[in-house]
């Protein structure tokens, strides 16, 4: 297994740790709670692949009053956009006026990912055709990757 694999291996693997997590806005304590954003931050934090940031303060519902990408900013400072995603990249779907929810791909096909999900009350990992309001055309759903951008 290359440094790569080993890498994207590493990202699913902390991702599923926090299965079963409840939601909770702006957290991110394992067991106790957390939210899709922060979901993100951790597991490439905690992997060792991004340097410690945080991006909170935010309020719980600033996707439907703004216009600004403020979710895409911290995804794409570190990674860049891609069509055809692997196990250990970056899905985001558009809620509101902006992208504001997003998970990490465990599975490329069937396309799965786990992510801090409010309707569920938790972290989970689902496959995105069982979701029928996250693969409804109106998410109009991106993917990135960590690893195709040049790190420090």
């Amino acid at each position: 297994m290359n440094q790569e694999q080993e890498q994207r291996a590493a990202v699913v693997a902390e991702a599923r740790r926090w299965i079963g997590t409840h939601y909770h806005h702006a957290a991110d304590v394992r067991g106790a709670g957390i939210d899709c954003g922060m979901l993100i931050v951790r597991v490439f934090v905690d992997t060792g692949l991004c340097a410690p940031f945080d991006p909170r303060p935010y309020a719980p519902d600033w996707h439907l009053h703004r216009s600004e990408e403020r979710y895409l900013g911290f995804v794409f400072d570190r990674c860049s956009e891609i069509e055809d995603p692997q196990a250990g990249d970056i899905i985001v779907f558009r809620y509101g006026r902006c992208y504001s929810h997003g998970g990490i791909i465990t599975l490329a096909r069937p396309l799965t990912f786990v992510h801090a999900y409010l309707p569920a009350h938790c972290v989970l990992e689902e496959a995105l055709a069982q979701n029928l309001d996250l693969s409804s055309p109106k998410r109009k759903l991106k993917f990135f990757s960590y690893w195709r951008i040049s790190h420090p």
